[in-house]
């Protein structure tokens, strides 16, 4: 039997986020019953496709998930469950932002079989959050926590930036303290991104603001690394951190250039060697759905070569690298009659060390991941 993962997209949000370019938006309310009408046909349609796959993880991202009301999510987790073969333990994730959870919506979740949520807090410091343009505060952050944890959830992960606006390595290590100290499962540690088309992005080049120092951003991000693990968390991927056994399964499918299935607006998929997106905007996606039509918008045909290529960028943002035997048993051939040249450029150039049959990023390749990566694409 095949195996895939399985991604759902809300691109609904209370408010967009001053940094956010996401595939998300803020004031559609009037189509929120309409739109999850349209995700359960299209999982309509992919149920005979797949009959003979069994989904391995969910992962119902967005957007803001829990923006929905509990008899929505309800929903979707119901068909999730009438139209896929999900695993026995199947890890079942929705992201949640603080404010947007309530005792009756988490229990439904619970109910319905989510087992891991994803809360995006971002920072401690509430002036960083206004910065940010987040809808919540630090005290919503902890009474959202405080109920999951009531309702049973103990595998959570939370969502931090560093570099942000203004930010020193003093107050970023306030919020990794006290992240700690809640004892989360996961934690996702980004820097922050300028994205054209955001508002922090025509703040940014009317100089509004300025960002930390290139010298500043690596502080932060190795203070990271070093007080995580110090605390338990098993730095297993360049932005994430885990309790042992807290592992995102879901997104090790990525990282493995593995299949999978996205539902929704924008969502992405790649499944039997094409990579395809759906239509973004939502009501587009509802009428196209509404009228029979499949709401794909662009496809590719991945060649043997393209998913070498994949296999050796994605699998090197994990910590523990690709392994050559891997390599050979997927593709039938060689890792290093391929990549040799490339491989022993990297490792020239101190970015990246073989271990046994592993090829795996140097902690100055971590720095340098982007020139590691281009290498190989």
């Amino acid at each position: 039997m095949k195996k895939i993962g399985l991604y759902i997209h809300i691109p609904f949000c209370i408010k967009k986020c001053n940094y956010c370019d996401f595939n998300s938006y803020s004031n559609l309310d009037s189509i929120k019953e309409e739109y999850v009408k349209c995700l359960i046909k299209e999982m309509q349609y992919y149920n005979a496709l797949l009959d003979d796959t069994r989904v391995e993880t969910i992962y119902i991202g967005g957007g803001t998930p829990t923006c929905l009301n509990e008899d929505l999510l309800a929903v979707i987790m119901d068909n999730c469950v009438k139209f896929f073969k999900l695993r026995d333990d199947c890890e079942i994730s929705v992201e949640a932002n603080p404010g947007t959870l309530s005792q009756k919506k988490l229990k439904t979740l619970k109910d319905k079989g989510v087992n891991r949520l994803s809360i995006g807090l971002q920072s401690w410091n509430d002036d960083e959050l206004k910065i940010l343009g987040r809808i919540h505060t630090r005290e919503q952050f902890i009474e959202n926590l405080l109920l999951a944890r009531q309702e049973g959830f103990n595998n959570i992960n939370v969502d931090l930036m560093f570099s942000l606006p203004g930010q020193d390595l003093d107050v970023w290590l306030t919020t990794l303290d006290n992240i700690i100290k809640l004892g989360v499962e996961h934690v996702s540690c980004y820097g922050l991104k300028i994205e054209e088309g955001t508002p922090f992005y025509d703040d940014y080049i009317n100089k509004r603001f300025s960002l930390p120092e290139e010298e500043v951003d690596r502080e932060m991000y190795h203070a990271a690394i070093h007080l995580l693990q110090y605390n338990g968390y098993h730095h297993y991927e360049i932005s994430n951190f885990a309790k042992p056994g807290f592992e995102c399964r879901h997104n090790y499918i990525y990282w493995k250039a593995e299949e999978y299935i996205g539902l929704g607006a924008g969502a992405h998929s790649y499944w039997n060697s094409k990579r395809y997106c759906n239509t973004s905007y939502p009501q587009q996606y509802i009428d196209k759905i509404s009228k029979g039509i499949l709401p794909v918008e662009e496809e590719a045909f991945i060649n043997d070569k393209e998913k070498m290529s994949e296999f050796m960028f994605l699998g090197l943002r994990l910590m523990e690298g690709i392994n050559r035997r891997e390599f050979e048993q997927r593709f039938q051939l060689e890792l290093e009659s391929v990549f040799g040249n490339s491989l022993k450029k990297m490792q020239n150039l101190g970015l990246i060390e073989r271990k046994g049959d592993k090829y795996k990023l140097t902690s100055r390749g971590i720095d340098l991941s982007n020139i590691v990566f281009a290498e190989f694409v």
